[in-house]
């Protein structure tokens, strides 16, 4: 589409003389939701007094209320925090658990999950579990199978991605969350890659908690992103940082966390109308098109293959890379420095890969000279 790729690029304040293949990382803010943000900040600072006693609560649920809107999700039950990891500190850390207790994570769950996880469990003696989902998955039966097999009587909880961050596998979560909660167990989904990424109803998941970032694939500014919590949780529920709201409920507690700038919060409906005005259903179909041509490209010139199952609507994909003699991050210094090229290159499984993003500045252009760059390494 004329409308995507090289002639919109000006949007972004990104070099454009390096190749950008790793959107899912870090997201990339659109200048005008910086200029939006920029905006909120100098009304702060004009009426600093006034604007965090008398307008922030306001605002904020006014931003909270355009999010819920967009996910499908009740205003009532989504808070902002800075990442999907500080939502999932919040529900794990506010868990009481006793050394009977088990939570349920697995060999794919992102590394800073883990060990919040694992923090949990040692202070109070109770066990963590990780099951090792198959590699590279061919279908949802196997790794429903894998999952479902470290459920027991004692899950307390299970961390679910909804899509991995190292292997880009969009999770059969609706269904590892109806097996979770036949056991009786608690349901946290890292959503971090879910938001503008893929279709999200948060409410019909029926989960009972969702984190998930904002500044990835909706492209709102680094320290946006929000957890939404089943009402009946709410009560116990508290933000890793208490301040004077503690005790006056969930909205209140997690609202005020002390004083921090909170424009990149109140922005989320400027990154929401700028995707808006490309068309959201468009850029996702947009985005998953991309992804599929590119990682069937790349395995197809290195004869080697795509990581995961197929057909996806993700836009981030997985390929294996060609023999190449050095380690995962030497290979991405080398295609950073010497090709200006920023990607994400994985060990796994005993092979190296590569994680690719489409994003709707990218073109087939941009996978032509990763092909290119490795083929070169690799011969």
């Amino acid at each position: 589409m004329s409308e995507f790729g090289k002639s919109i690029r000006h949007f972004w304040a990104l070099d454009w003389r390096t190749t950008h293949l790793n959107h899912g990382s870090f997201g990339a803010t659109p200048m005008p939701v910086l200029a939006a943000q920029d905006k909120i900040r100098q009304e702060m600072e004009r009426a600093i007094g006034d604007f965090f006693v008398s307008q922030l609560s306001q605002r904020l649920r006014a931003a909270a209320a355009d999010a819920a809107a967009y996910l499908d999700a009740g205003a009532q039950n989504i808070v902002f925090v800075d990442n999907a990891t500080s939502g999932i500190q919040a529900v794990i850390g506010s868990l009481a658990l006793g050394p009977d207790d088990e939570i349920l994570i697995n060999d794919q769950t992102y590394n800073a999950v883990k060990n919040i996880a694992r923090h949990a469990v040692q202070r109070c003696g109770a066990k963590l579990v990780e099951v090792t989902l198959p590699f590279p998955a061919q279908d949802d039966e196997a790794i429903l199978a894998a999952f479902t097999k470290g459920l027991s009587g004692r899950t307390r909880l299970v961390v679910l991605d909804h899509i991995t961050s190292a292997t880009a596998f969009l999770m059969p979560i609706d269904r590892m969350i109806a097996a979770a909660h036949a056991v009786g167990t608690l349901v946290l989904v890292d959503g971090a890659h879910g938001p503008g990424q893929i279709d999200l109803a948060v409410e019909k998941l029926r989960a009972d908690f969702y984190c998930g970032n904002f500044h990835k694939w909706i492209m709102a500014p680094k320290g946006a992103a929000f957890l939404w919590a089943r009402r009946e949780h709410q009560a116990w529920l508290h933000p890793p940082v208490l301040s004077h709201g503690f005790g006056s409920g969930y909205i209140a507690e997690f609202d005020w966390t002390g004083t921090r700038d909170p424009s990149a919060y109140l922005c989320v409906p400027a990154a929401i109308a700028f995707r808006k005005s490309f068309g959201d259903h468009k850029i996702k179909s947009r985005n998953s098109a991309l992804a599929a041509e590119a990682s069937a490209y790349l395995a197809k010139i290195w004869q080697t293959r795509v990581g995961g199952p197929e057909p996806s609507v993700t836009s981030m994909r997985l390929v294996q890379l060609p023999n190449i003699n050095c380690s995962a991050d030497e290979l991405r210094v080398k295609l950073r420095r010497d090709h200006r090229i920023d990607v994400p290159v994985n060990a796994l499984g005993g092979r190296l890969w590569v994680r690719i993003s489409a994003q709707i500045y990218n073109e087939m252009d941009d996978y032509r000279r990763l092909a290119l760059a490795v083929t070169q390494l690799s011969g």
